[in-house]
């Protein structure tokens, strides 16, 4: 909710949502998740996924079929850690 929220009321110029870890599973399996990101989706939320835990867990092409890019996160993550990036996690 909060990142539709900040992209329809303009908190944030770009907001980028990671999928991690069993959340994709959970975003590929669940119709409520699905509902809740199409809509983040088309409010202009980028969605990306980590390509190890949806291989892992054998959602990418669920998540893919989503619009979810699936990319290596790790590096990419440590590095917007190291950089002081706003990151929430939850």
């Amino acid at each position: 909710m909060y990142a539709t929220n900040s992209k329809l009321r303009g908190w944030w110029d770009e907001v980028n949502i990671i999928v991690w870890g069993a959340s994709a599973k959970l975003a590929a399996e669940n119709d409520d998740i699905k509902e809740s990101i199409n809509m983040a989706i088309h409010a202009g939320v980028k969605f990306s996924a980590c390509s190890a835990c949806a291989r892992q867990l054998g959602v990418s092409e669920e998540l893919s079929a989503m619009g979810i890019e699936i990319i290596p996160w790790g590096q990419k993550l440590t590095e917007l850690i190291q950089n002081g990036e706003k990151i929430i996690s939850v």
